[in-house]
This record gives C-alpha cells, structure tokens and sequence, in this order.
C-alpha cells in the first residue's frame, strides 16, 4: 500500500510511465477491473440480494454492448482530455473482440475501459463516481438497459 494514499482513497501503485505516455490497452486493462469492481461494489451495496442476481446484474453493465450505452451516455459530459483518451482507447489495436461480440461494442467498451484505467491512475477518484452517476447505474432502466435497448431497436 502506498503511504501516500489517504483514508478513502484507493491504493494505486504510480506506473512506470508517465500517465500520457501509457498504451490504451493497458489502461483499458487495468479500467477493466477498475469499472467491474466499481459495478460490483455498486451492486452488493444495494439491499436484498442473492448471488446469482448480483452475478446477473453485473454482467449487465460489464458486457462490451452496455459499456458501448453507457460511453454513449457519458460522452456529452467528458472534458477535452477524458474525451482524448476515449478516442485513444477506442482506436487502440485491442485485438480481436470475443467470439460473438460487436467490433464496434467492443471497441467503444475498450475505450470505456481506457477511461476508468486513466481515471484511476491519475487519481480521479471523485470524477470516477461523477461519471457513474451520470450513467444512473443504479438505475439500469434509465441508464445502460434502456440505452442497450435503444440500440437495439435502432437496428
């Protein structure tokens, strides 16, 4: 743990390189874990749960479709720099996205990923739950599920 980390604040190892200079892949890795553990938390927090509801609700956020909604929902609202780092991840050679997946979804959750793994480093703890909020998470029928649904219509 690092000694500088205050009460509240995540535990975050400074990498090798500086912040600008790390490839989006990495950061969409370590986003990854940031935004699944984020959902996840989000989810055992609410009350009267069951183990294979909170597994069903997770992947409801985590999916490459609803992290493509919920980028579609938070882009309004990104500053110049968050926004460059989305495109960064999204145009970043992740290779090829899972068996069934969309390239699209799958790129635009990459860049998703790139954002929270950015965000994280850098700090941006409160930004991280700004952004979330913004996504109504808690709310999945205002927020991801209804924005998924739209999508889908559209097709």
């Amino acid at each position: 743990m690092n000694d500088r980390t205050k009460s509240g604040e995540w535990p975050v190892t400074p990498p090798a390189k500086p912040l600008n200079l790390m490839n989006p892949v990495v950061l969409a890795y370590v986003g990854d874990a940031v935004f699944e553990l984020l959902v996840r938390q989000h989810l055992a927090a609410r009350p009267n749960h069951k183990p294979d509801e909170l597994h069903r609700g997770a992947v409801r956020f985590v999916s490459a479709k609803a992290q493509r909604a919920l980028l579609e929902i938070l882009q309004p609202h990104l500053t110049e720099e968050e926004a460059e780092i989305v495109r960064r991840g999204r145009n970043a050679k992740s290779g090829a996205p899972p068996k069934g997946a969309d390239i699209r979804d799958y790129r635009h959750a990459t860049a998703l990923e790139c954002l929270f793994g950015w965000l994280y480093y850098a700090g941006k703890f409160d930004r991280m739950a700004e952004l979330l909020r913004l996504t109504e998470l808690g709310e999945p029928s205002a927020g991801a599920d209804a924005a998924v649904h739209r999508k889908e219509d559209d097709r």
